[in-house]
């Protein structure tokens, strides 16, 4: 390491997804192998790297505020450099560098693998030659860690931006995520949550054929991992076959996140949805009634341009009628250069807010109610973390994804080893998470 960059401290900001999160942990092992040091806090750090979404427009605004907050360290000489990474990079690179001339280095995805010559190349010192260093520092408490298994997306929905800013889907090698997994669990992983923007295609583009199945049973294999979950898995491509792995495949986390994004047949089919309402419905009812152990979470869609307020009332019938597990609502964003944009009828944006508060309110009752169903049963937890300023143990089970969906708190003075799966009993849930009482062992 060149003399000007001793003792110089990396920190980083994850504004961005799951897959982004990934490629943010990468370039930290990157810049931790190469000699700086990881720091948490932006204020201890020469060098602070903003990862971004660009998704919708509050992800936006909130990527830009953390940008200006750290050029302005920058500016009290706090800071020496500040990267911008994700997707805000890569949709708006030449924006970003233009507008925030205090920003030093805007990445694109493929900028990620030089992310060490990248910062050689701002402190003015030369170039070294390194070998291609592979592994993770991890940035999310607990026993888990996303493995993104293709990029990109080629479902060209009516209101995505996502194939503009990270192209086509493009499914990874099967053996490099099998070397990777095999690494985490090294690391003492031991819940593997696979994501893409769409995982059920996986494969299809690189071999010729679907090989989330065949994926899944290798990675099951892998001493060490305990349970494998599917981030996000889309309705047309949720077959009886995926659907028989999840239900008999004991390392498979019965669980399926499966975004269906609104039920009406004339919306689904302006957004360029591949299932129509008919079959959206069959394949839902198919999973209540040959699959009642799958716990489902989905997202929708609220104030979709030309959506009625007949048309809301049937998703809120849905909603009410299919109680899912777990529920995210969005308001709709118009986002420039997709098709919905142009669309004619666009909702204003005070029925979007009243119709998105009432959606949520309908949902939070249907899954407080599921939730104060499994009060007084026990169920295996995975421990995550011990909460320091709590002193309870913090985790999650296999129908609850860590972060999206409830958190289990069990309030123990018992010592319990993080990363192992205990046996807890539910006795209370308070809005954001149960509370458990620890039993025995399991594993």
């Amino acid at each position: 390491m060149d003399e000007k960059l001793k003792n110089k401290k990396v920190s980083a900001i994850s504004l961005g997804c799951d897959k982004n999160r990934v490629d943010l942990e990468k370039m930290l092992f990157k810049l931790s192998n190469y000699g700086f040091e990881v720091v948490e806090d932006a204020n201890d750090a020469q060098i602070v790297i903003v990862n971004t979404c660009a998704f919708i427009s509050p992800a936006r605004k909130e990527a830009i505020d953390n940008i200006f907050e750290m050029c302005l360290l920058k500016n009290n000489r706090k800071l020496e450099k500040v990267i911008v990474s994700g997707c805000l990079a890569q949709r708006y690179k030449n924006e970003v560098l233009k507008e925030i001339p205090e920003v030093d280095a805007v990445l694109s995805v493929s900028d990620n693998e030089n992310i060490c010559e990248i910062i050689e190349k701002l402190y003015g010192v030369k170039t070294s030659k390194r070998g291609d260093v592979k592994g993770r520092i991890f940035t999310c408490r607990g026993s888990y860690a996303y493995l993104k298994i293709a990029e990109g997306c080629s479902n060209v929905c009516s209101y995505c931006t996502i194939p503009r800013i990270k192209g086509r889907y493009q499914s990874y090698e099967m053996e490099k995520i099998l070397e990777e997994a095999k690494y985490l669990a090294k690391n003492k992983i031991k819940e593997l949550v696979l994501v893409a923007q769409d995982v059920t295609r996986y494969g299809e583009d690189l071999y010729g054929k679907n090989c989330l199945i065949d994926l899944c049973k290798k990675l099951a294999k892998i001493d060490g991992i305990e349970y494998i979950r599917l981030h996000y898995a889309y309705p047309e491509k949720t077959d009886d076959k995926l659907l028989e792995l999840i239900a008999k495949e004991p390392k498979m986390c019965k669980y399926l996140d499966i975004p269906l994004q609104h039920i009406d047949g004339r919306i689904l089919k302006s957004m360029r949805r591949h299932l129509d309402e008919e079959k959206t419905r069959e394949l839902i009812e198919k999973i209540h009634k040959n699959y009642p152990e799958i716990a489902m979470r989905t997202t929708f869609i609220v104030g979709y341009p030309s959506e009625t307020r007949k048309d809301f009332k049937k998703l809120c019938d849905f909603v009410e009628s299919e109680k899912f597990d777990y529920a995210g609502f969005f308001p709709y964003y118009r986002e420039e250069n997709t098709p919905s944009y142009f669309m004619d009828k666009q909702v204003s944006e005070r029925t979007k807010k009243i119709r998105l508060k009432k959606i949520q309110k309908l949902q939070r009752k249907i899954a407080e109610t599921k939730a104060k169903e499994k009060l007084g049963k026990i169920f295996k937890v995975l421990i995550d973390y011990f909460d320091e300023e709590t002193g309870n143990y913090v985790g999650h089970t296999e129908f609850l994804s860590p972060t999206v969906d409830f958190g289990v708190t069990i309030e123990d003075n018992k010592n319990i080893d993080v990363g192992k799966i205990v046996n807890v009993k539910f006795i209370g849930f308070d809005g954001e998470n149960y509370i458990g009482e620890y039993y025995e062992f399991t594993k």
